[in-house]
């Protein structure tokens, strides 16, 4: 039987539509810290603040995008998300105040929020059944370049430009996004729109409770990555390593693509317990070595860690989270496991950037070395003593990308 067709005009659309978005998500989230600093004049809580304000408008309009998305259909709320996401990039022009900043982050991340949610639910109507795993694989890896190239273009950009030039590029790539969006057609029946909702808005129905103990552990540690998006740019720019500082989301995300295939074969073969612990020792000693960087080398060595690390601890828990749900909430378990993972990292920032005010980053980054290793013991009394061993053997479309 011919397998049906993955690579269509619309899987390709939907897919550089999320590509652009998060392009201009990486490149604000890398940079914005420095223009807090140095244009706006503000102090390190108040760049924590920046980033926390968009994960928790992000992780508010979620859980309520996705009721949305079945009952006024899945075009409508992607076009609406859409268009608040590239008005926004256009804004950040007339952001001359840390209080507009403000206002307009939040206004953002519910674009960002909504938009993400919808083009992960609209892939996976386009997807062929019989190709999910390949397909969802593919849609992830548009998501994993965005995570290079966007930290990478924006610290490029900002040694030898104005933040006008930063503005710019977004303000492109929201358009490219929307653009994209309304050429994408999406299969009729991939929504319950027109049809009266029945199903109230409870917390049974917005979080999957079997889930919650592993996604507790994702949160702490997403805490501890918070202070790496937060405050690289700026930890790099006060060692003199600006330069270099580019380059560590690319090492970050060249350990991931090398160490994947392996790790998530030995998640199957060896069970999770034998994959988390590691990772979240690589994470503490990578945060380690990053508070006493004082060179390129140790710098760029502290990137390849935290991604051997974090980068590998992330899919490891999904999975853990979605294998421990039962078949039919395992959508569920994915939005209650990112609910918890973005609230750790908007969280994280602003406490972060309360602390670092008082500590310093050298020491700020030694505390989240600590926190990892509070969060291995966390990992240990909510799962990991009652995990049996070898994962049961789940299909290629069970498992995150």
């Amino acid at each position: 039987m011919k397998k049906q067709s993955l690579w269509t005009k619309d899987f390709l659309s939907i897919s550089f539509t999320s590509f652009f978005i998060f392009i201009g998500f990486y490149i604000l989230l890398t940079t914005l810290p420095i223009y807090v600093l140095d244009n706006l004049h503000g102090n390190e809580t108040q760049v924590g603040l920046i980033l926390s304000v968009y994960l928790i408008a992000a992780v508010l309009c979620r859980p309520f995008t996705g009721k949305w998305l079945d009952e006024l259909g899945r075009k409508k709320i992607l076009l609406f998300a859409v268009f608040i996401f590239a008005i926004s990039s256009i804004l950040y022009f007339w952001t001359d105040s840390l209080p507009l900043l403000l206002a307009l982050r939040f206004v953002h991340g519910i674009g960002f929020g909504m938009a993400t949610t919808a083009t992960g639910a609209i892939v996976a109507d386009l997807i062929p059944n019989e190709r999910k795993g390949e397909g969802l694989g593919y849609y992830a890896m548009f998501m994993n370049l965005a995570m290079v190239i966007g930290p990478f273009t924006g610290l490029t950009i900002i040694q030898y430009a104005s933040f006008y030039w930063i503005f710019g590029l977004c303000s492109i790539l929201g358009i490219f996004a929307l653009a994209l969006s309304l050429i994408v057609r999406i299969p009729v029946n991939s929504s319950n729109a027109g049809k009266k909702a029945v199903a109230k808005i409870t917390l049974s129905a917005l979080f999957e409770k079997k889930a919650i103990p592993v996604s507790i552990v994702a949160g702490v540690l997403a805490m501890g990555y918070s202070g790496i998006l937060s405050f690289i740019s700026v930890y790099a720019k006060h060692l003199g390593l600006l330069s270099a500082a580019s380059f560590f989301f690319v090492v970050y995300a060249a350990s991931i693509l090398i160490s994947r295939p392996f790790t998530g074969k030995w998640f199957d073969l060896y069970g999770e317990n034998r994959i988390i612990y590691p990772s979240i020792i690589l994470f503490a000693l990578g945060l380690l070595l990053l508070s006493q960087a004082n060179n390129t080398f140790l710098f760029l060595l502290s990137g390849a860690l935290i991604g051997l690390g974090y980068g590998t601890l992330s899919p490891g828990l999904q999975t853990i989270a979605i294998q421990k749900s039962d078949p039919s909430k395992r959508g569920l378990a994915t939005s209650t496991f990112f609910t918890f993972l973005d609230s750790g990292i908007g969280v994280g920032s602003y406490v972060l950037g309360v602390i670092v005010v008082y500590t310093g980053f050298s020491t700020l980054y030694l505390i989240l070395s600590v926190l990892i290793v509070v969060a291995f013991f966390i990992y240990y009394l909510l799962h990991g003593k009652h995990s049996t061993g070898r994962q049961p053997k789940a299909s290629k479309a069970d498992l995150p990308a």
